[in-house]
């Protein structure tokens, strides 16, 4: 659609009611600022309400810049970028509650009106989470690897992966033997 005071894209439309029907007006950016900023003559036909929230819509084009940015922000350890965050609903790792920290509090304050975890842990859960950043790391480490047909770094991390996931098997089986034993 264009713009209604000159040729290009109509980037804000308002629909406002004038003694009850809807009154449509489409404007690019440009001609959006300077209706902000009326002249003594028109200011007096500008209703104030509707240029607020034309405001408000230029308020959101400046906000918009820094989300277009903020998406390109990617995770050092499991590469996820805000953008992914933002259409999946699912971060990528533990690590990314502090590399998107900034971004993440009003979220979590809005939905679940605190920042910090507070309820059960899973028993598991609690010690696996450092292991499972690392191998998230170590995974992503060797695919680049590969791809750089760096095949030596590749089957070192590889074998670091396999040691991490051995170490992980051993500790569930005696803590799972321990566990049998008490219930015995």
């Amino acid at each position: 659609m264009q713009c209604q005071r000159c040729e290009r894209d109509a980037t804000f439309h308002i629909t406002d009611l004038v003694d009850g029907k809807p009154n449509e007006l489409h404007l690019c950016e440009q001609c959006a600022q300077t209706f902000l900023s009326p002249s003594d003559e028109e200011a007096a036909e500008v209703m104030p309400a509707m240029a607020g929230l034309l405001a408000q819509h230029l308020a959101v084009g400046e906000t918009a810049d820094q989300l277009a940015r903020l998406d390109q922000r990617a995770c050092p350890i499991c590469s996820i970028t805000f953008l992914e965050f933002r259409k999946q609903g699912r971060l990528g790792c533990p690590h990314d509650y502090v590399f998107f920290a900034e971004e993440l509090e009003p979220l979590l304050l809005n939905i679940h009106d605190q920042t910090h975890h507070i309820g059960k842990v899973p028993k598991r859960c609690s010690q696996g989470a450092d292991q499972q950043t690392q191998l998230i790391r170590l995974r992503r480490e060797m695919k680049e690897a590969i791809a750089t047909e760096n095949y030596e770094q590749a089957s070192q991390l590889r074998d670091e992966i396999h040691g991490i996931e051995d170490q992980s098997q051993t500790t569930d089986s005696q803590t799972t033997d321990s566990q049998t034993k008490g219930e015995a």
